[in-house]
């Protein structure tokens, strides 16, 4: 899927319609204090063996895509709803 590297979107701290840069949101790494991640690290000491069953075959076609849009005028960034694409391309619209 193609996207353009700059779109025209409400920007809340200028209150208006400006012109915005699009990038890619990253997955940072997962807190290791979380309530989850305790309870799996836990489950994983010991002798047992692995507290699910491993995934089989390959991972998901379309995957969950994360954009930021950051004001030209301003640099204030939003996140707007995420969308499902099997890749993502942002690409110069002239």
């Amino acid at each position: 899927m193609h996207y353009p590297k700059e779109v025209s979107a409400y920007c809340p701290k200028c209150k208006t319609h400006t012109a915005h840069d699009v990038e890619k949101g990253k997955k940072r790494t997962a807190s290791e204090l979380k309530w989850g991640q305790r309870r799996f690290r836990r489950a994983q000491r010991g002798y047992g063996g692995f507290p699910r069953p491993k995934p089989e075959g390959r991972a998901k076609a379309v995957r969950r895509v994360y954009l930021k849009y950051r004001c030209q005028k301003c640099k204030y960034t939003v996140q707007p709803r995420s969308f499902r694409a099997a890749a993502l391309e942002l690409v110069d619209v002239k």
